[in-house]
């Protein structure tokens, strides 16, 4: 079958010398130079559900990317991002050229002793994007060269194909394998604690409307799709939904916590809440504007946080004794940190960039609440602390106000995808948590302020002279520059900056935040002058932001 899966590859033939990556999240380029790999990723995710005996998912989006890019993730056994070493295989199987492809699959056959007769079973999705049909049309042809089972979800949110991955291969226990099951299990656990009398009296109608920007991406289809499931218990509006929009074009996520604006095509009342989608629907951030006028992001720090305090107070009342953690970033806001330990007595862990990094420290908890800044998270419950709140949920004996904060724990475990960051999830979650909190979202936003910050770029002509420690917060070399960057911040209040390497291009991205914007900026052009100096900086200057 192998020789087969050759022959069969010519019609799918890879642009020689052409060399991609397998980044944070799968291969992502213009769709044009993209058939080869779907196709090969078709072949590695057979190989490596032979392997696990599993079910694998492939989902075809370029996520926040221009339209006219595409990309391919791969989806692991219980709903995770796959494994590095597999990772290192879909990059080495995506760069082989036609002639070596045969021993470039005989070498991942062998080096994982891969029993070619064990059946294979892959699922596979697909954004809104034009080039997605006969994309995922070349996965479909890869899993059938090796002979594999494929069933073609068509038009779902990438977390969506991660849901129906893991109800597969836990025979259902996490729950059915159809998107109307996974509506109606979010949506029933959102409208629950109505029953139990929980959501807010003073919850108007006002208060449960909602504006949704739906990126012009598969997000605006699937929230259309779930709206009935909702019975009338949140009222969205829905905007750039597709019909007219071009996708991620001054819309979704991604654009508005860059540009620190509204998307375009929203209309939107002072005080009112709304949401943006990325592309894939895997990434959250709300946002309002205030009676001057001024635009408020709540991004992935502002999420963690509310959600985490909710979940916090939650076992605080069910006496249930399990440790909740928030893992972050460096990019996290220091503010956000600040209040969580010291307020919140929350455990914050920080970790290298990148959701897989994430994902791994929240598994380390009971209860891990992990968001990235730019929106993409979720929250990981162990399976103990399942067991322990299904237990007093269930307790007959146990007092009304524990058993109340059980049902509400309960519900908040069946309204989240714990298999990766997932926009509609997190947005039933904490459209939840307002109501039953009776709390508006200029409440949330002044749980704490955010400290000024800046991000700025320095053009290197090799970024692997960075390299960075304590979860990418300290310099290791080039030599000096950590010294530079301490001596630097001491100079402003309430400062603290770091670099790292770009995992993308060649170069080397600097935070900084300050107690005013002033300081923030300053300081982020000063260590970009030290990065330029003592890091090979290429071109002019960084120039001043003033």
């Amino acid at each position: 079958t192998t020789l087969e899966a050759i022959l069969y590859s010519s019609l799918h033939p890879k642009p020689a010398g052409l060399v991609l990556q397998y980044g944070t999240a799968g291969f992502r380029t213009n769709a044009k130079q993209l058939d080869h790999v779907m196709f090969r990723m078709g072949l590695l995710a057979t190989l490596r559900s032979k392997k696990t005996e599993a079910t694998i998912g492939v989902m075809v989006t370029a996520s926040h990317n221009p339209e006219e890019d595409n990309g391919v993730k791969l989806v692991d056994p219980m709903g995770e991002m796959v494994t590095p070493t597999w990772e290192g295989y879909a990059t080495q199987l995506a760069n082989a050229e036609q002639e070596d492809l045969l021993a470039a699959l005989k070498d991942v056959i062998e080096k994982e002793a891969i029993n070619m007769s064990q059946e294979a079973n892959v699922f596979v999705g697909k954004d809104t994007r034009s080039s997605s049909a006969s994309l995922s049309q070349a996965v479909l042809d890869g899993v059938s060269a090796l002979g594999g089972h494929s069933k073609d979800y068509g038009l779902v949110t990438t977390p969506q194909l991660h849901y129906m991955v893991c109800c597969q291969n836990t025979q259902g226990k996490y729950g059915e394998a159809t998107v109307e099951g996974y509506y109606k299990k979010l949506c029933q656990a959102f409208i629950h604690p109505l029953h139990l009398g929980v959501f807010a009296s003073n919850c108007t109608d006002d208060q449960k409307h909602l504006s949704v920007d739906g990126a012009n991406g598969i997000g605006a289809l699937k929230v259309r799709e779930m709206e009935s499931h909702l019975k009338k218990e949140l009222h969205i509006s829905l905007f750039n939904d597709g019909s007219k929009g071009k996708l991620n074009h001054q819309c979704g996520a991604d654009f508005v916590k860059v540009q620190q604006n509204a998307p375009t095509g929203i209309k939107i009342n002072p005080g009112e809440r709304g949401c943006s989608f990325d592309g894939d629907a895997d990434r959250i951030v709300y946002y309002y504007i205030d009676s001057e006028g001024q635009f408020h992001l709540l991004d992935g720090d502002k999420i963690a946080t509310l959600i985490s305090t909710f979940l916090k107070e939650l076992l605080t009342q069910a006496a249930l004794d399990l440790k909740i953690a928030v893992v972050q970033t460096a990019y996290a806001n220091g503010s956000s940190t600040h209040y969580l330990e010291d307020t919140m007595k929350v455990i914050v862990r920080c970790t290298k960039t990148g959701v897989k990094h994430l994902h791994h420290a929240a598994q380390e908890f009971d209860i891990g609440v992990y968001f990235e800044a730019n929106g993409h998270g979720t929250v990981l419950f162990s399976k103990a602390a399942e067991e322990k709140i299904q237990q007093l949920a269930e307790n007959p004996g146990a007092d009304d106000e524990r058993k109340r904060a059980a049902l509400l724990l309960q519900n908040t475990v069946n309204v989240i995808n714990q298999t990766v960051g997932d926009a509609i999830s997190d947005m039933l979650l904490i459209e939840a948590i307002l109501a039953i909190k009776g709390m508006t979202i200029q409440q949330w936003d002044a749980i704490y302020s955010d400290l000024p910050n800046r991000q700025l770029k320095v053009k290197v002509s090799d970024r692997r002279v960075i390299d960075t420690t304590d979860a990418e917060r300290r310099a290791v070399s080039p030599a000096g520059l950590q010294e530079a960057i301490d001596s630097l911040v001491k100079k402003y209040r309430q400062a603290r900056s770091f670099v790292r390497p770009s995992g993308t291009e060649d170069v080397v991205r600097v935070y900084a935040e300050a107690e005013t914007q002033e300081s923030a900026d300053d300081l982020a052009h000063e260590v970009s002058l030290a990065v330029y100096r003592l890091a090979g900086g290429v071109g002019d200057e960084p120039k001043p932001l003033h």
